[in-house]
């Protein structure tokens, strides 16, 4: 079982093992919606299956969506509901990929995690290195997949709310963990959320920090100096990971992972439905 990382050599032969395999592309573009798709009808593994950040790992429009914020979480029950029509089934390794160093596979890592399923990692290096070792391409549409039921099992990740991180702000039993660029934390510029700024107390740490230039993450020895120099002594389990929306968070959540820090909650409404909730309090600087 594959549960963090897995390598295109890896993948290949897994591949050929003839196992029950799920690889999902979930490559994408926040400023061009439709970036991600085009870019899987030009190359992508054999196989694979595309999916989109918006319409497979948000719900902006339920009812019973589990959060808030800009790329709010579907439910659980919706979401294995999603699964089943990308014929994931509950035997199944899956492994997720994009071109964008795990910033978008990275949330359909963890909202697997999420659903009880522990097979899922992350081709490292996404595509490019998939190619670079060789790999095959395909081009056009994929084929579509013959749908399943998704058996949903006890959640192995887990969330804070807005409300939890409330309760416990300032107290030493949180530490929270900012994703995005400095500037944005500081509240120098906000092209995207209503308020600039950021949580009282939280530490900033770029998610693009874990990777190396191609995409691939790096070294484990290095994450963990670099998260023990960030945490400065604060408790790893009191970690609440969080960005702009959800989604770029789970680099740096899959980083603590890798350095043995363990599996860090999610702040899934992130800046976004923070910054839009009346009474939570904000930070510049």
């Amino acid at each position: 079982m594959y549960t963090t990382l897995i390598s295109a050599a890896e993948l290949r032969q897994l591949m050929d093992s003839g196992r029950p395999l799920s690889v999902l592309d979930c490559s994408f573009d926040l400023m061009n919606a439709d970036a991600g798709q085009a870019q899987f009808e030009a190359e992508h593994i054999p196989g694979s299956l595309y999916v989109h950040l918006d319409r497979h790992l948000s719900d902006k429009t339920g009812a019973d969506r589990a959060s808030g914020g800009r790329h709010p979480l579907p439910s659980r029950e919706t979401f294995a509901r999603r699964l089943g029509d990308l014929g994931v089934s509950n035997d199944a390794q899956v492994v997720v990929l994009d071109r964008q160093g795990a910033n978008y596979c990275g949330r359909l890592w963890w909202m697997l995690k999420w659903s009880g399923h522990e097979a899922v990692a992350v081709l490292d290096g996404g595509l490019p290195a998939w190619k670079a070792a060789g790999g095959a391409i395909a081009q056009g549409p994929a084929s579509a997949p013959a749908t399943t039921r998704f058996e949903l099992r006890p959640p192995l990740a887990h969330t804070a709310s807005t409300q939890d991180i409330l309760d416990t702000l300032g107290r030493p039993g949180l530490t929270l963990i900012d994703a995005r660029a400095p500037a944005r934390f500081r509240g120098e510029t906000e092209p995207l959320d209503p308020v600039a700024g950021h949580i009282p107390g939280a530490l900033n740490r770029p998610f693009g920090l874990n990777v190396t230039p191609d995409g691939r993450f790096r070294p484990v020895d290095e994450l963990r100096a670099e998260f023990h120099r960030l945490l400065a002594g604060r408790d790893p389990a009191s970690v609440v990971h969080h960005c702009g929306s959800g989604v770029s968070a789970i680099p740096n959540l899959i980083a603590m992972e890798l350095a043995g820090l363990g599996r860090a909650r999610l702040y899934p409404g992130s800046w976004s439905e923070w910054s839009n909730t009346p009474g939570t309090p904000r930070a510049q600087g």
